[in-house]
């Protein structure tokens, strides 16, 4: 009795894993079917809104965020509020505008590189944005090269 019992939770234990593992497998499989290719969406009002870019880099993660700092400390105009290599969380100020970067490592090779901003009042936003640019830098300074989705 206490043998068949075992085997019953083994043979269950064993039909779970396996599940679990066909889930983890397409997940990751969709994920290389997107990565390199830079989403957006942005939304505007009265009182401002906000600019976001994402995009899954086939790169280490502590490569994308050592040269997402060093590419940011590059420029002068901006200023690094918030510098957290553990989260892998940044914050910026450029003027009046704020931006946050977030880089999460999703496998030894690919990173989840997520970015925001505010759009201030009456701010009318470029053909290319400000987080899109950022994005198109860091796949630069990661040597990979990344394509914008159209809506």
């Amino acid at each position: 009795m206490y043998r068949a019992k075992s085997c019953m939770v083994l043979m269950a234990a064993l039909l779970v894993l396996s599940g679990i593992s066909s889930v983890q497998a397409q997940w990751v499989m969709a994920a290389h079917a997107a990565k390199n290719r830079i989403q957006q969406m942005t939304q505007k009002s009265e009182s401002g809104g906000y600019d976001v870019a994402m995009v899954l880099l086939e790169a280490a993660p502590a490569a994308v965020y050592n040269k997402t700092v060093k590419s940011l400390e590059s420029h002068p105009e901006v200023t690094i509020t918030k510098n957290d290599g553990k989260t892998g969380r940044i914050e910026i100020r450029k003027g009046k505008q704020v931006a946050g970067f977030q880089i999460l490592p999703l496998g030894d090779k690919l990173t989840q590189l997520v970015i925001a901003s505010s759009v201030s009042e009456g701010g009318e936003p470029s053909a290319t944005s400000m987080v899109v640019d950022a994005v198109l830098r860091v796949c630069k300074e990661v040597d990979v090269k990344c394509t914008v989705e159209t809506n």
